[in-house]
């Protein structure tokens, strides 16, 4: 599989990255969104990087965009995962677009002016939260957004609610909310165990309109839907980039004081097994990326279900290597002052992202037993 990056956005990296580093353990102590380096990102036309170059982006590579976020999570964790949600929407909008389908006026909107896109899709999931009630001209919606990350910074909720639909029954919208829309407010109550800095906030909305013509999907709420399919697809090789950078950087911290002591008998075969559980994650990331085939992929349950178990295996090797890299350095790994513990914390979030493990497996083994419908009765 192609890993690199283009040129200039190797060149920004190298720039942005050490300067992110530098902050990385001030945001981390004190739960200090990471808006400095966003700014950075955007003043380098990065929000765009992924937007085809007819549409006003950067065009780069599906690829290349997961070769930049490990690169990124080598610098900041924080940083990388705020900026791998947002390019999880591009992605699924460049999708969408380049198979026909409305996508292009988000895409020239992220790109006009390096707009920053806020999911909640992580939480909202099959049954969504909040409620819509039906007004003139569309709906009046009001709920609780939890860990929409880089909210502090960003422009444009993408975002679902419930409508109880009088003729269809129990429905999940799906829309687009200016974050400066009347009734929408951040809660800021992100204080968490890791990945301190993607101000992963709540977003807050209460009675804000929504047009019925921004409604871009309607679905039968609690059921599994095929644009999940496109999602999870693109999604989730983007946000494992991240962590599987967190996974380089402890793995670097470990070797450089694995180095410094030598070998007492037992710290090679520590440093062994550390490098074990780093193949595995890569080698379950490079195949997630090549499923994804730079969107040039045809969305069905059979490839999500492909990238979920990855996901799976990405990010428990990452867990299990950012462990093994806190074990090899002994009691120095345990100090703040070294970055590693940060790290560690950092890897740890990588579970909750959808699916977990257990939500995962049994999502894969109701498609491997041949039934339907592979949620279940959820």
């Amino acid at each position: 599989m192609k890993d690199a990056i283009m040129t200039d956005w190797t060149q920004a990296l190298r720039d942005l990255g050490p300067r992110f580093a530098s902050r990385a353990a001030d945001h981390d102590e004190e739960d200090r969104f990471v808006g400095e380096n966003i700014a950075e990102l955007r003043r380098e036309r990065l929000y765009s990087a992924l937007v085809p170059t007819e549409l006003g982006g950067g065009g780069l590579t599906y690829t290349e965009m997961c070769g930049f976020l490990r690169e990124l999570g080598g610098y900041c964790s924080s940083t990388a995962l705020a900026f791998s949600m947002h390019q999880h929407l591009v992605a699924a909008a460049v999708w969408n677009h380049l198979h026909g389908r409305p996508g292009e006026k988000l895409l020239r909107a992220v790109a006009a002016d390096e707009k920053v896109l806020v999911s909640t899709g992580a939480n909202d999931w099959l049954s969504s939260s909040g409620r819509l009630e039906a007004t003139e001209g569309g709906f009046l919606f009001s709920g609780r957004k939890s860990f929409a990350s880089g909210s502090p910074a960003g422009h444009l909720l993408i975002t679902s609610g419930q409508y109880d639909d009088p003729e269809h029954g129990p429905q999940v919208l799906h829309f687009p909310v200016p974050m400066t829309a009347t009734g929408v407010r951040i809660d800021e109550v992100w204080k968490a165990m890791g990945m301190r800095g993607t101000g992963s906030h709540t977003v807050v909305l209460e009675n804000v309109f929504v047009p019925a013509e921004s409604v871009a999907l309607r679905r039968p709420r609690g059921q599994y839907h095929p644009v999940w399919n496109i999602v999870l697809t693109v999604a989730l090789p983007l946000i494992c980039s991240a962590y599987l950078g967190v996974a380089e950087a402890a793995a670097r911290k470990a070797r450089e004081s694995a180095g410094r002591r030598g070998d007492d008998g037992f710290t090679a075969i520590l440093v062994g097994k550390m490098e074990n559980e780093l193949t595995t994650a890569r080698i379950g990331w490079e195949s997630m990326v090549a499923l994804a085939r730079d969107f040039d992929f045809e969305p069905d349950t059979s490839r999500a279900n492909e990238i979920l178990i990855r996901k799976t295996i990405v990010t428990q090797a990452v867990i299990r290597a950012a462990e093994k890299a806190l074990e090899v350095t002994g009691g120095g790994g345990y100090f703040r002052s070294m970055g590693l513990e940060r790290l560690f914390r950092d890897a740890m979030a990588g579970q909750f992202h959808p699916l977990p493990p257990s939500k995962q497996h049994r999502f894969t083994g109701r498609l491997a037993m041949g039934l339907d419908n592979p949620i279940g009765d959820l």
